[in-house]
């Protein structure tokens, strides 16, 4: 007979949740490697998956036993897949933006006629909430995965729970605003959606504790010891020499937020962990589980030290970090005795359909409409929820100042550079010029592309893209300028960097032949010959072979072009 395995909150079996799983990834191509099994105290396990074919495929998995990790892996897997948010950073290529579609049956077009927000996209609610003074473009909106500026602007259907009404969200905006924020999957609707909504309150919750600095009231160890898994998980923290803080989030019973805060007496590291469900147990096993996904015992070590700055710790960079892996800065006004809220014993549902329903009377309650739009193409639940106004994990500012579209301006003409004329050279850096990017910025994030480490298109930064430019068309002054930015970065390989420093020089000297027998004692041969090439113009771009329109030249971006198109069978 065999043995089945439920926990709370699932409405299927572990056992059955990963077959079934298992069995429709495979009908797809998609082939799970599962590695870093770890179970570093009793009760707290975690797990990572990758696709056979596209390591660059993965998924992370956590639980109270080895099969509860091993089932959240494979929905988190389900969850990016079904979402498509494995490709959210990376352009799909120009044959697959002239696709009948792009990223879904459903989606919707809206061509670009002027720099004013096309009608019928998003509602009148939605416009003053993105593009409150009405000058953000038009043309931002554009998504970085198709980056089809002449097709217009892609966006996908969502329902606003409350009445159903539906609105289109352009991709760019889920992109850039939401990541990974409000994505689940699970063995049912209610499931996956439930599942969303308290990772939104999760993230919600912890942002507004970390930024205020409030203190949160302990939960007393008689409640701890009601659940024997979770309590057997913090004692062998405890055993292990970690201090453990355990906190109810729930702010005065109102949210459905749990915390469990571990203090490292090594390097006075504090990590902060927080866990989201409508039933307290599943809460505050999430919270426990999420402090060790991924890390053995000796990886606690590294995590900042309380701090007494509250503008670097609401800042955004470090709510981001937050977001990330947990690891940014605390107050010290949340490590104190006296806390801002009484403790509440709380739980309010105890099936699926109460916790979902639960979740959505929050979101109205605090006021907020929560949008959803549910993606069964590829057999399993899964679903994306937005809630304009609480689950943007980066500004709305940003789609006027960080837009990710800013790559569809320049692709064009950097996946054919061989190809340049002089005078494209010369407007596409005075593009980059006016564009203003950060010298530092990476230009495979830029363009949307995978390229492996240690390649010359994966080093690449602005700043030195636009010394290559001015060095191909004799801008001394602009080349001059980009290797002293090159000379002072230093994160470049030594080598490349030498060359840079061996063009300055040569470039400052009013006949560098003169100084040949020095320059090649001073930097070999083999730097000082490439360093003449690229200021010749007899090379231009230093290694950067052309990508292709499609990203041809990385083994990498087909892979995961390949596995895109694996969707659609």
């Amino acid at each position: 007979m065999t043995t089945e395995s439920f926990i709370p909150g699932k409405d299927a079996s572990l056992e059955s949740t990963i077959a079934t799983m298992q069995a429709k990834l495979a009908s797809r191509g998609f082939f799970l490697n599962e590695s870093s099994l770890l179970n570093p105290v009793q009760g707290i396990w975690s797990t990572h998956v990758k696709d056979r074919d596209c390591p660059m495929l993965f998924a992370n998995g956590k639980g109270a036993t080895e099969l509860a990790a091993r089932a959240s892996a494979f929905g988190e897997f389900f969850e990016r897949l079904g979402t498509h948010y494995f490709w959210t950073h990376f352009y799909l290529g120009k044959a697959r933006s002239e696709r009948a579609f792009v990223h879904y049956p459903q989606e919707k077009w809206f061509p670009l006629e002027g720099p004013i927000w096309p009608a019928g996209l998003l509602n009148e609610e939605l416009h003053a909430f993105y593009n409150p003074e009405g000058e953000i473009d038009s043309s931002v909106l554009v998504d970085l995965n198709s980056g089809n500026i002449e097709r217009g602007i892609c966006a996908l259907p969502y329902a606003r729970l409350r009445d159903g009404e539906i609105s289109y969200f352009p991709v760019n905006i889920i992109g850039n605003l939401y990541v990974s924020n409000g994505m689940a999957a699970g063995n049912t609707l209610m499931e996956a959606r439930s599942q969303a909504l308290s990772e939104i309150y999760e993230r919600h919750i912890k942002y507004r504790i970390i930024s205020e600095g409030l203190c949160l009231p302990d939960v007393p160890e008689e409640v701890i010891n009601r659940y024997p898994k979770i309590a057997s998980g913090i004692a062998g923290l405890r055993d292990a020499g970690f201090g453990i803080l355990v906190k109810d989030a729930s702010l005065g019973g109102e949210y459905p937020v749990m915390n469990v805060t571990l203090l490292h007496p090594k390097d006075q590291g504090c990590f902060a962990s927080f866990g989201a469900h409508p039933r307290f147990e599943i809460a505050l096993e999430r919270a426990l589980t999420e402090l060790l996904q991924g890390r053995a015992l000796d990886a606690l070590e590294n995590f900042a030290e309380p701090g007494f700055d509250m503008d670097e710790i609401n800042s955004v960079a470090n709510l981001e970090i937050h977001f990330v892996d947990s690891s940014g800065v605390i107050s010290w006004n949340f490590l104190s005795s006296q806390a801002d809220f009484p403790f509440v014993d709380w739980n309010f549902s105890s099936t699926t359909a109460e916790d979902y329903e639960w979740l959505c009377k929050r979101i109205e309650k605090d006021g907020y409409d929560a949008y959803v739009a549910d993606f069964s193409e590829q057999g399993a639940y899964a679903c994306r929820i937005l809630v304009p106004g609480m689950s943007e994990i980066y500004p709305v500012e940003d789609l006027e100042w960080e837009n990710n579209s800013v790559g569809n301006l320049i692709r064009p003409a950097l996946v054919r550079l061989s190809t340049l004329s002089d005078a494209e050279i010369e407007n596409l850096l005075a593009e980059l010029q006016t564009l203003n990017l950060n010298d530092e910025r990476p230009l495979w994030e830029i363009l949307g592309l995978a390229i492996p480490v240690q390649t010359a298109w994966k080093e690449l930064r602005i700043g030195e893209l636009k010394t290559l430019l001015a060095l191909a068309i004799g801008d001394k002054e602009a080349a001059l300028e980009g290797c002293d930015w090159i000379h002072h970065y230093k994160q470049m390989s030594a080598s490349r960097r030498l060359v840079y420093r061996c063009i300055q020089n040569c470039l400052q000297l009013e006949d560098p032949g003169l100084y040949d027998a020095s320059l090649e004692l001073l930097y070999g041969p083999s730097t000082l010959r490439q360093a003449k090439a690229l200021i010749s113009g007899e090379e231009r771009f230093f290694d950067l072979a052309d990508l292709g329109e499609n990203m041809e030249a990385s083994q990498m971006h087909q892979s995961l072009l390949a596995a895109y198109d694996k969707l659609f069978l």
